[in-house]
């Protein structure tokens, strides 16, 4: 991959690049993977996402893997346990929106809904495969985004704003918007189920 990446990647650090060629935009249909990546977004809401890829790590092993099960059942000890990592994004309410995320996801595992079924079918089960280029830059939310948001706070959930949904869209491959001149946007494109 050359300068012909997608203008969005912008940062020196090495590890931005190779997020933008390995991970972004890849279609992902597991649905902790999936879980994990919107509260991904929602910690990075206000913040560069460079900062959350910096500390993804480190979050994953505060938040036990990102494991629903887990943090649905975290109490006031794992409040202060976190709110203290300097490793992760701390804020108090990124931090409580994880957890009422996490027993949403459970509401409807439990109700028979599995969380990758309910997002790829508001895609129709296949990636939308835009056609961007640096001069007609990229969205930062459309219908599909306002609608997905609206739903998912109606199921209880926090940080999904429109905007913070078409980022998840975007990174886990429910909309390729990999710019047509970057070589990411044919591999993409050919990593449809």
């Amino acid at each position: 991959m050359s300068s012909e990446r997608c203008a969005w990647i912008n940062s020196p650090d090495p590890i931005y690049a190779a997020y933008h060629d390995t991970e972004w935009g890849v279609p992902e249909y597991d649905s902790r993977a999936l879980w994990e990546k919107l509260m991904l977004d929602g910690f990075q809401a206000g913040l560069a996402w460079i900062t959350i890829l910096r500390k993804r790590e480190t979050m994953r092993e505060a938040f036990h893997g990102f494991d629903p099960e887990v943090i649905a059942r975290y109490d006031d000890s794992d409040r202060e346990r976190l709110l203290a990592n300097p490793g992760i994004i701390r804020s108090k309410l990124k931090v409580e929106a994880a957890i009422t995320n996490a027993r949403a996801w459970l509401d409807m595992r439990e109700a028979g809904e599995d969380f990758s079924a309910y997002l790829w079918n508001h895609v129709g089960g296949s990636p939308i495969q835009n056609r961007y280029t640096r001069e007609t830059g990229l969205p930062t939310h459309t219908d599909l985004s306002t609608a997905l948001s609206k739903d998912l706070k109606k199921r209880g959930f926090k940080f999904v704003g429109p905007v913070i949904v078409y980022a998840f869209m975007e990174a886990v491959g429910m909309v390729n918007d990999h710019e047509v001149t970057c070589p990411r946007h044919g591999a993409v494109q050919t990593m449809v189920r």
